[in-house]
């Protein structure tokens, strides 16, 4: 755990003394990966078991959100759409004939 913790001090004093422009942008970012890295280690330490180490990430629920479906034509973007959010799209027999698209449940 010590070691952990001078690890965090050494990363934030070289994010201290970097410069912040468009050149260092990349290097500070790899560093603030860094640090949270070692952050989410000080709060959940590796397990010492046998078991399989798995590897997770975690992303901050905020805000609304849009998505997009991108694909081939007739793949069933618009079926997938449809079962997932229960709202139906005007569709026919023939490619290319997503006419509208709606928005949100």
């Amino acid at each position: 755990m010590g070691d952990i913790l001078k690890r965090i001090e050494d990363i934030e004093a070289e994010m201290a003394r970097t410069q912040k422009n468009k050149a260092t942008a990349g290097h500070l970012g790899m560093l603030k990966a860094k640090l949270a890295k070692l952050r989410r280690e000080l709060i959940t330490p590796k397990s010492q078991g046998g078991s399989a180490a798995q590897e997770s990430f975690e992303v901050a629920k905020t805000g609304d959100s849009r998505i997009g479906f991108v694909g081939f034509p007739s793949v069933g973007k618009s079926t997938l759409l449809s079962n997932l959010a229960g709202v139906y799209s005007e569709v026919a027999a023939y490619e290319f004939t997503t006419l509208t698209t709606v928005p949100g449940c």
